[in-house]
């Protein structure tokens, strides 16, 4: 008789397979399923087998992020991170007891503040002075599509009222045209370039500490929605090829290698090396990250029609496309060609259909691949451009935390799309009705890489327990999609578009035992407490990588 490693019984077992079934019995054997049924477990547990108690607790097969930043998440928290305060004086007080408890740093590193704590979401350099004089800072914000900065970080970059807007960013100015001390989009890479490099030690600590931190929330896999040289973070490939030679990179993980929007084709033989270059263990970057644009926050994601000055007029600005249409017209098909899957970020309804109009260019030119291309975000989509999704075999990559009313929603969003747009916000109902395949991420740093909580907006279209910013009725609550469809995006869907599900994303037999123990079953109770779920366990090949206190 062979016995199993490790046996889970006595509670529900969300299996994300594709008839949805339910068991109550998992069993492991070398870091793989090797049954799954229901709940007489006799013939399996031996002298030496684990068995854990469910006690009516979920089962769930390990969450899938499809776009995260983990290195890049796990150095915030190791700098100055203010992605737990809320308001402007918080942040002053943070900042300048972070400053003055690292005297010796050179730079003021950190990030992760709200655009809605501030006047239309644009700190000033004089603020941050007051609290950093003595050198410069640069804190990007929780989107990392704009920063804040101080005027010794402008000073040195030599940034002041005549320097011009770079064409893929802008520069915060006051009233008489100097600059005022928030960055946007490209205009950051103005300071960032002179920020000093991280060493792979700390990039390679900080993966670490995002990965834990993942593994906390019972994430198992992700896709690096960033590899190579971006930011001023530094490249995460060579933390993620490190922990994988040192066994330490204990999850799943896809890297898509960024594309320069500054260069054009030439750069593709250069990616072709990197895809060999960035391989080992648990890593594969295999991946092509291509910023269509920017977000609508700071009126730089690209929109068919412009943006409303708050009033319902029109202004002159409908945001940028950071990649000229042609050159993506041109580089998709040779990516596709070349084997590279391509991950898209899509905010505004324009480049969403600039990213989708690139791959029936592919398809035309190559054919059908199972290259198994994606839109991350997709905050605004045209009505007609749903159904391309499924016709173009394009995977729907949402980040359903965002599918709220909120403060940023409320005052920098809403008012400056105006009707109709302001209806076409992440309509993962409409695309679920038009048979589009849906994965789930968080973004993460930009926002809590909590699947649950993710899954409860996506469900409810409100903020999950303790993500409240107020007293808001549901957000277009005919895109809701229900739980067990929120639950396969954020692990089957995520695992089908990472490549791995033939060996993860869902509890069948012969896939690795990449699971999590949630706290409750979240289907045994009403909607609004979904999000109120909680990781207690979560493994990888039947090994447990995380447990919480109460496991």
């Amino acid at each position: 008789m062979t016995y199993a490693d490790l046996v889970f019984t006595g509670g529900p077992v969300f299996t994300a397979n594709t008839v949805r079934s339910r068991a109550r019995t998992v069993a492991v054997k070398g870091g793989v399923i090797v049954a799954v049924g229901g709940d007489d477990v006799r013939d399996l547990v031996g002298p030496s087998t684990e068995v854990v108690d469910l006690a009516g607790r979920m089962l769930v097969p390990g969450f899938q992020d499809a776009h995260a930043h983990p290195v890049w998440g796990g150095l915030d928290m190791l700098r100055c991170d203010l992605a737990a305060y809320s308001n402007a004086t918080e942040y002053l007080d943070v900042i300048g007891a972070f400053a003055v408890a690292h005297p010796d740093d050179e730079w003021v590193l950190g990030g992760g503040w709200q655009m809605s704590a501030f006047p239309g979401g644009t700190p000033t350099a004089s603020a941050l002075d007051a609290v950093v004089p003595d050198r410069p800072a640069f804190l990007p914000n929780r989107d990392g599509h704009g920063a804040w900065v101080n005027s010794a970080a402008l000073r040195l970059a030599g940034i002041d009222r005549h320097t011009p807007d770079p064409a893929d960013g802008r520069i915060e100015r006051d009233a008489d045209g100097n600059p005022s001390g928030t960055l946007h989009e490209g205009a950051m890479g103005l300071v960032n370039r002179h920020l000093p490099e991280e060493p792979l030690e700390r990039l390679t600590e900080a993966l670490l500490v995002g990965q834990k931190y993942l593994h906390s929330f019972g994430i198992t896999a992700w896709q690096d929605a960033i590899v190579g040289s971006y930011g001023d973070a530094g490249d995460p490939a060579p933390a993620y090829l490190r922990a994988a030679a040192e066994g330490t990179l204990t999850a799943r993980v896809v890297g898509a290698i960024w594309w320069d929007r500054n260069a054009g084709l030439e750069q593709i033989p250069s990616l072709v090396e990197r895809r060999e270059q960035f391989r080992g263990g648990r890593f594969a970057a295999t991946s092509i990250k291509v910023m269509q644009d920017g977000v609508a926050e700071n009126f730089t994601a690209a929109m068919l029609e412009p943006y409303c000055d708050g009033h319902g007029h029109f202004t002159d600005n409908s945001g940028i496309s950071f990649v000229d249409p042609a050159v993506l017209n041109e580089a998709v098909p040779i990516l596709d060609a070349a084997g590279f899957q391509v991950h898209f970020h899509a905010i505004g309804d324009r480049a969403v259909r600039e990213c989708l109009d690139a791959v029936e260019h592919a398809i035309a030119r190559n054919g059908r691949s199972d290259n198994r291309h994606h839109i991350a975000h997709i905050q605004v989509v045209h009505p007609d451009d749903i159904a391309r999704f499924r016709q173009l075999d394009v995977a729907a990559n949402m980040q359903s935390l965002w599918a709220t009313l909120e403060p940023q929603m409320v005052d920098l969003t809403l008012p400056f799309l105006g009707a109709p747009r302001d209806a076409w916000q992440y309509p993962f109902g409409d695309l679920l009705r038009a048979g589009a395949v849906l994965a789930a991420g968080s973004d993460w740093s930009v926002s809590s890489p909590d699947p649950m909580a993710a899954i409860h907006t996506a469900v409810n279209r409100t903020a999950a327990p303790g993500f409240e910013e107020g007293d808001y009725e549901a957000f277009l609550p005919e895109q809701a999609i229900d739980l067990a469809t929120s639950l396969t995006a954020y692990t089957a869907g995520s695992a089908w578009l990472n490549h791995l599900d033939d060996v993860s994303g869902t509890i069948e037999v012969g896939k690795y035992a990449d699971l999590a123990v949630l706290d409750r079953d979240p289907f045994d109770g009403p909607a609004d407490r979904i999000g109120a779920t909680r990781t207690l366990q979560t493994f990888v090949e039947g090994e447990r990588v995380y447990a919480a206190g109460d496991a």
